[in-house]
């Protein structure tokens, strides 16, 4: 305010300083324009625009009185002594001098006399000096409080934008994060911005305001832990509530890919049975992902009762169809194919509602980019049981590796067994080996969970098992791929349904 007030003062100051003592005269004679110019100490001396010394003006002035141009009411005996002399003029040139800045009153000649103020050299370059500094203070100021106001419009319109929390002290590298659509100016405090996802429901988080709302990251909310690292439960400050990911330090550097992996892929998916991600950030000693929070926990967790109920079989056929519906998308509908690589029964979330969403992207890959190439070579990776027996022998990986461990998961699904028991006798220890004998044996109805106490057709049970033992097929062209296994999901769930009103029975 101080320095606005200041720069008016001046404006206003402005014709004082150029105005005082300073006069200025003009006259036309002809086609010929004389002016003169006076200041404290000072003369100046024009004819047609070109500055000239006194003699010659004066000469001039004379000779223009012998043409019959009146000029002595304009230039006095005190600065020429006005005689018939003659003179010769200097060349014309430049006679728009002075005419865009004065302002001609009509006489009684119907000739025009000017006087106003004009500035002198020295004032002038005092007063423009001094404009100069002032318009150099003032204006990065006012450019500057600009700039802070439009930062701060546009983080006000983001409802998911909170301030830091300066409680929490923790490492982070202060990175500036480049600008793109993607992305919103960064947080004026001193933890960086995790970029900002481009779809509807993305948040825009720092460290300080993720370990505010995990609460210093503590162990009260804890809900998940795995390879990748553990899993809490976040309440932000507009009340929603998100899950962050956190990367284990012991285990940084070598998870690094997988948290890239995670980050890229899940960024172009939006799929309702599929976990979505709604930021990350990746500063300093730390690496989160933060997610949607599904709230029923994993499917292993219900299989293993320890969420109270126990999921009867037409839930567990439901969610089946749910992950059938999220892997058909990856493979089939996604922008560029994606390969899970870790479908498994504790990758697998829960909603309220008992809809499934396959979460955990970090062994993720994308498929084959050419039409012609029906694999990708990569080294192996997945869980133990649900892994495809010819990928881990011939490192090729193709979508039907995917289907091979969603026909593990069925079985798991319908059996409640895991697809490894180590502490059943060996010949029951792999699920689907023991499965299969059984299966072949007639002997289906054994196969089902025994937490599971109701009544399902046989031929449901059998269609089930025979979809299963198809999937996991030892070779994966024997194998169907995942949207001819939704469809017929499908099929056995109307069976299903239908057999259910009759009364079922094994």
């Amino acid at each position: 305010m101080t320095i606005t007030a200041l720069f008016l003062i001046l404006l206003l100051q402005l014709p004082r300083i150029f105005g005082s003592g300073i006069f200025l005269q003009s006259k036309n004679c002809g086609a010929d324009y004389v002016a003169y110019s006076y200041s404290p100490g000072r003369e100046l001396f024009y004819i047609n625009g070109n500055l000239v010394n006194k003699v010659s003006f004066c000469r001039a002035l004379q000779l223009y009185i012998a043409n019959g141009c009146d000029v002595k009411d304009h230039f006095g005996s005190n600065k020429c002594p006005l005689d018939d002399s003659s003179v010769n003029l200097p060349s014309k040139a430049g006679r728009k001098l002075l005419q865009g800045d004065s302002s001609r009153e009509p006489t009684s000649q119907g000739q025009k006399n000017v006087s106003k103020p004009s500035p002198a050299p020295k004032a002038a370059l005092a007063a423009g000096g001094l404009l100069f500094v002032c318009c150099a203070v003032l204006c990065p100021c006012i450019y500057g409080k600009k700039r802070k106001a439009t930062a701060h419009a546009v983080l006000s319109k983001d409802p998911h934008s909170m301030d830091s929390a300066s409680s929490f002290e923790g490492n982070s590298v202060s990175e500036k994060i480049p600008a793109s659509p993607l992305r919103v100016p960064p947080s004026p405090s001193r933890f960086s911005m995790s970029p900002k996802l481009s779809r509807l429901g993305s948040i825009h988080l720092n460290l300080s305001q993720v370990a505010k709302a995990t609460r210093n990251f503590s162990d009260t909310l804890l809900i998940g832990e795995g390879g990748f690292g553990t899993v809490y439960k976040a309440q932000l400050e507009d009340g929603q509530i998100v899950a962050v990911k956190r990367a284990k330090k012991e285990s940084f550097e070598s998870l690094k890919t997988e948290f890239s992996n995670e980050i890229e892929l899940l960024a172009k998916i939006d799929h309702r049975n599929l976990v979505k991600l709604l930021g990350y950030i990746d500063k300093g000693n730390e690496r989160l992902l933060i997610t949607e929070y599904v709230p029923n926990g994993t499917l292993r967790e219900h299989l293993d009762g320890q969420r109270g109920r126990i999921l009867d079989f037409n839930q567990r056929l439901e969610i089946a169809i749910d992950v059938a519906h999220g892997l058909t998308y990856l493979h089939q509908y996604a922008e560029k194919q994606i390969i899970h690589r870790d479908v498994k029964s504790s990758n697998i979330l829960l909603t309220e509602s008992m809809r499934a969403k396959v979460a955990d992207f970090g062994f993720a890959r994308l498929g084959s980019m050419d039409s012609d190439q029906t694999h990708i070579s990569t080294k192996v990776k997945g869980t133990v049981g649900y892994l495809d027996p010819e990928y881990m022998k011939t490192y090729q990986l193709t979508p039907r590796s995917d289907v091979y461990s969603f026909g593990i998961l069925l079985l798991e699904i319908v059996t409640g067994r895991r697809p490894v028991e180590l502490k059943k006798p060996v010949e029951e220890r792999v699920t689907l080996r023991w499965a299969f004998r059984k299966y072949h044996d007639g002997n289906a109805v054994e196969l089902v969970d025994p937490l599971m106490d109701e009544a399902v057709n046989r031929q449901v049970l059998t269609k089930m098992f025979d979809l299963a033992f198809q999937c996991a097929a030892p070779i994966r062209t024997d194998r169907p791929d995942m949207k001819s296994v939704g469809e017929r999901l499908w099929t056995i769930r109307a069976e299903h349904l239908k057999s259910a009103k009759k009364g079922a029975s094994y």
